[in-house]
């Protein structure tokens, strides 16, 4: 028999539905997806850790939950509310229902709300902190634990998602590069995805030294998605800055395009509600394509739109745009010899539960390091 549950916004607006996963309570920044499909990947990505996140999709849970499309070892979101949970999962790889899945891992949840009103008053009003209780079902008493949990903004998350000790994913087939990949909150599909086309990608922690990752002799590296506030990552935006110093080719995503332009230094700055979904629209400004991409943000590099940015590793400017809002999704360095550096885009091209429109970009950095070798 399901509970009675209760999310409360930071600044008052409350739901009342039913429990969804496991009972208790929990906090964090409330968010929203606009996703389809796709939740087991977004619930393992820990892109989400500390955000309760809501699926603006309405039924959600039909196709269950199968041992193979995890992102991660874990579920990180740290709340889920759905609307209309499927009753009965019914996928031939199902190995258990959304539910219990959520129950195993300790994730408290919500469901039976009008998901429609609270996309609408996060769209409105920004991401903001809430809280969903079984505990407390009275908002006035709910809303005053809200109001003491931390906010998003300055909050240094990725040192919590990093791997504790690196490893390695082998190339498939011959071995044409070596990657350092710094764990920044990775998901699987990264290193897949490069593996694929022959990289071996050595994933470090993000607290690897300049030492550590210059003696695995890494013809590029990559850094990935991850959680919190750019401006607190010191030691990856450093370490990068030397890394590029050494002319090592560079490909950032998600986190990774944040911490690169920091390091061309550019400021970063948090975004009203973020960009979170598998059908965000972008310009890639060098083909003048438009790609369907995947993404996972609540913070954005703030660069000019036009011209360039001279940096102590060549110059930078902004390669692809956001046809929501324009904000920056992308960046690409030429260095002092004039041949390309780096570059880095605000979205996911591995995209495990799609679209697939931006998997060439693994491409692309194979021919960095081509033209760099």
């Amino acid at each position: 028999m399901s509970q009675a549950a209760l999310l409360v916004l930071e600044d008052g607006r409350a739901f009342a539905g039913t429990s969804y996963g496991a009972t208790g309570e929990t906090f964090g920044e409330a968010v929203f997806t606009t996703g389809m499909t796709g939740y087991q990947e977004t619930l393992t990505d820990p892109s989400y850790h500390r955000q309760i996140v809501t699926q603006t999709a309405p039924h959600i849970g039909n196709t269950g939950v199968n041992d193979d499309d995890d992102e991660s070892g874990k579920i990180w979101v740290a709340g889920y509310v759905v609307r209309d949970p499927a009753r009965v999962p019914s996928n031939w790889r199902a190995k258990r229902s959304l539910d219990e899945q959520l129950k195993n891992q300790g994730v408290v949840g919500i469901s039976g709300i009008d998901t429609r009103a609270l996309t609408r008053h996060l769209r409105e009003r920004g991401a903001m902190r809430a809280g969903i209780s079984t505990e407390i079902l009275d908002p006035a008493a709910l809303l005053a634990k809200v109001l003491q949990q931390p906010q998003m903004a300055g909050s240094d998350l990725a040192s919590e998602v990093t791997a504790t000790e690196a490893y390695v994913v082998p190339a498939e087939g011959s071995k044409k590069f070596t990657v350092v990949a710094l764990d920044l909150g990775i998901k699987s599909m990264t290193p897949k995805r490069m593996a694929e086309r022959g990289i071996e990608v050595h994933v470090l922690p993000a607290t690897a030294s300049l030492e550590e990752v210059l003696a695995v002799k890494p013809d590029g590296i990559f850094m990935s998605n991850g959680p919190g506030d750019p401006e607190t990552t010191e030691h990856p935006t450093t370490l990068l800055k030397a890394l590029l110093e050494k002319g090592v080719p560079y490909f950032g995503i998600c986190f990774g395009n944040q911490v690169f332009g920091r390091a061309l230094g550019l400021g970063t700055f948090k975004l009203k509600y973020g960009h979170r979904g598998i059908n965000q629209p972008v310009l890639d400004r060098a083909t003048g394509k438009v790609e369907i991409t995947a993404q996972n943000h609540g913070f954005a590099v703030d660069a000019p739109l036009e011209g360039t940015v001279d940096t102590p590793y060549g110059t930078a400017e902004v390669s692809h745009i956001s046809l929501n809002d324009n904000v920056v999704e992308g960046l690409k360095l030429t260095g002092r010899d004039g041949k390309p550096l780096a570059f880095s885009v605000q979205y996911h091209p591995e995209a495990a539960a799609g679209p697939h429109d931006s998997a060439y970009l693994f491409d692309r950095f194979v021919s960095l390091m081509e033209g760099q070798s």
